[in-house]
């Protein structure tokens, strides 16, 4: 018993070190070739640089206009994230609170909306934000309230069953209002979600090139993503400069990940399971 238990584990061990290699191999690739020259890429792809350079980084983040879009990407990922963690949090608290027919209902198509791919609606949500004149920043910082208000909502009202309503009866008792409650005593033990709900949107914000590439369409307002794709286009036969901006693109958010992972694993289990 105790050696087939063995031979499970190193099984398991054996496939998440398989998993890992293959999940890996792309990063390797894009990391190892960003430091070669061009000529040396085509000779052999999956060895080391024989001879590393970094000239490929600044021709790469002048080419990438990176601090402009940097900037560009900053905003839309920091704004559409407060928006989503203010407004989800607040109406999780109301839903949760306020037990009956209709909020299970507003919870139930909250639920439901995470089922919704994006591809269903993404042509009638860009021409009735056309129609108000909102294919623009500002638009798309609302398209992403609205995709991303589902998961949040989830995730809030599964941490808030876990915070007893007596809480929030002490507190009105102390003389608090609804608001204050929410702002002095719930969002700060929601933090775990909270930070949750930032990491998981902002890889999805960072990352995404669908939606800004429908809405932001003026040079100057470009995400590294769509920055990204047009640097490409431009330099489709440099792939040392390409490989080297695709570094450079996923450096941020990666760093965002190291410093708030902690939380991620913690907030996703309060949300989800209790």
């Amino acid at each position: 018993m105790i050696a087939q238990n063995k031979a499970k584990t190193y099984g398991f061990i054996l496939l998440g070190l398989l998993l890992s290699i293959i999940w890996f191999y792309p990063f390797y690739l894009v990391i190892v070739n960003s430091f070669k020259t061009k000529a040396e890429i085509f000779v052999n792809t999956l060895s080391f640089p024989s001879e590393g350079t970094l000239a490929n980084y600044p021709e790469a983040f002048t080419a990438l206009d990176f601090i402009q879009s940097f900037i560009n990407s900053v905003i839309i990922t920091v704004v559409s994230i407060f928006l989503i963690c203010i407004c989800t949090s607040m109406a999780a608290y109301a839903l949760s609170r306020r037990q009956g027919k209709t909020s299970s209902v507003i919870y139930f198509i909250f639920a439901i909306c995470m089922l919704i791919p994006f591809q269903s609606i993404m042509i009638p949500l860009v021409s009735i934000f056309g129609s108000f004149d909102m294919l623009n920043r500002a638009g798309l910082m609302i398209m992403y309230l609205g995709l991303g208000s589902s998961l949040a909502v989830f995730l809030y009202f599964g941490a808030l069953r876990g915070i007893p309503k007596a809480l929030d009866e002490a507190a009105i008792i102390d003389g608090c209002n609804r608001f204050q409650v929410y702002r002095y005593i719930i969002l700060p033990m929601l933090k775990p979600t909270t930070v949750t709900v930032i990491v998981l949107n902002a890889i999805w914000f960072w990352n995404d090139y669908l939606l800004p590439s429908l809405v932001i369409n003026k040079e100057g307002l470009y995400t590294i993503p769509l920055k990204m794709f047009y640097f490409f286009g431009e330099y489709s036969k440099q792939w040392h400069l390409a490989l080297a901006a695709l570094v450079i693109g996923i450096i941020p958010i990666i760093v965002v990940y190291m410093f708030l992972q902690k939380y991620i694993i913690k907030g996703i289990s309060d949300g989800a399971v209790k």
